[in-house]
């Protein structure tokens, strides 16, 4: 969805997610895309719950903070939404010209969208056109408009201005496409595994043909070390990530670090394997070829393995920057240390480099 505001030529990419804001600024070069700019600002456990912007002051804060620590002087930016309140449905209609379907839309979604209509905005895009006699193909998307005044705002309150609204799916299937270079006629399962939320999108030849938004998530791995350890949310997060306990906290037991961990492990491929199943059982679309793990999540060590294992399909994790030209101010270490977690961020930036 592109918003009311005006645009320049340089935009940045803006991940409000559930743990931390992502920005981040990239140019086309001669020889590829170059990484400019990047700021990871950390928000409190509390700031956001399930989509809900619950503190939209320590919001505002962490984007000024991700902003002023990646050195980004533009002001605009892109930046993506997702949870429960994004509805994301493939539609067939009758042939039509875009003209026609932009204004018949609204009628055509009350029939695919569980809202009342005046409640959402909706945006379209024809992704197949069939031949005259066949239905196209168009993905439509909803999203509730409190949901759009809630992002908007806390990005306007912290001086920037709002002029693309991105799916985080979508941004994601933007830097898979970069980095991986797909062949024609393969089927991936983008999996990117953020805090609170999983979004799902199986692409097929380069079109998004299955996308589902589940609420659960890496800090679900959080909450079972906390319970199994009795510690606080942050020393837990540290452990999940491979850090060592704090001083003050009792003596890590890896049998309990790791029983923990392994049943949040079982659940959560479960519940995205049984989204896989369903797009396989319900779609006419090809079988899945391989499965692209990204965001904060996947980095918990043996996910990859043990999707694979349950799965028989081959699974790899996203590096958004493999293909990106980085200068000498990069730490190469850092840089695949967070990697996996930028999907969104470098789909969002790429929105204005012309790839």
């Amino acid at each position: 969805m592109r918003l009311p505001f005006s645009r320049s030529n340089s935009i940045v990419g803006l991940d409000i997610g559930s743990s931390s804001v992502k920005a981040m600024e990239v140019v086309v070069k001669p020889k590829g895309m170059e990484l400019l700019h990047m700021g990871i600002a950390p928000l409190p456990s509390e700031a956001i719950v399930q989509g809900a912007f619950l503190n939209s002051g320590a919001i505002v804060e962490a984007i000024r903070e991700a902003i002023d620590t990646a050195g980004i002087k533009s002001k605009q930016v892109a930046t993506a939404i997702s949870g429960h309140a994004v509805i994301v449905k493939k539609i067939s209609l009758p042939q039509m010209s875009e003209e026609e379907l932009e204004e018949s839309i609204r009628w055509e979604a009350e029939q695919y969208i569980p809202f009342d209509i005046n409640e959402v905005n909706l945006d379209f895009q024809i992704v197949r056109h069939g031949d005259a006699e066949e239905q196209m193909e168009v993905l439509l998307v909803a999203a509730k408009k409190d949901l759009i005044d809630d992002y908007t705002q806390v990005i306007s309150d912290a001086g920037l201005t709002p002029v693309i609204l991105d799916v985080a799916a979508f941004a994601v299937e933007n830097a898979y496409d970069y980095a991986f270079e797909p062949g024609a006629g393969e089927t991936a399962a983008l999996v990117n595994i953020g805090s609170q939320v999983v979004n799902i999108n199986i692409v097929c030849d380069g079109v998004p043909v299955f996308t589902r938004d589940m609420t659960t998530g890496g800090q679900a791995y959080t909450e079972e070390i906390q319970k199994a350890l009795s510690i606080g949310f942050d020393e837990a997060e540290q452990i999940k990530i491979g850090g060592a306990a704090g001083t003050e906290s009792q003596e890590v037991v890896p049998q309990e670090v790791e029983q923990a961990m392994r049943g949040v492990t079982d659940n959560l491929i479960g519940e995205i394997t049984r989204s896989l199943d369903f797009y396989s059982a319900t779609s006419a679309e090809s079988e899945i070829n391989r499965i692209i793990l990204s965001g904060g999540g996947c980095r918990v060590s043996g996910l990859d393995a043990a999707f694979q294992g349950k799965t028989n399909i081959p699974v790899e994790r996203l590096n958004p920057l493999a293909r990106m030209i980085s200068s000498s101010k990069w730490n190469p270490d850092e840089l695949d240390e967070v990697a996996p977690s930028l999907g969104v961020c470098v789909g969002l930036a790429m929105r204005r480099a012309n790839v």
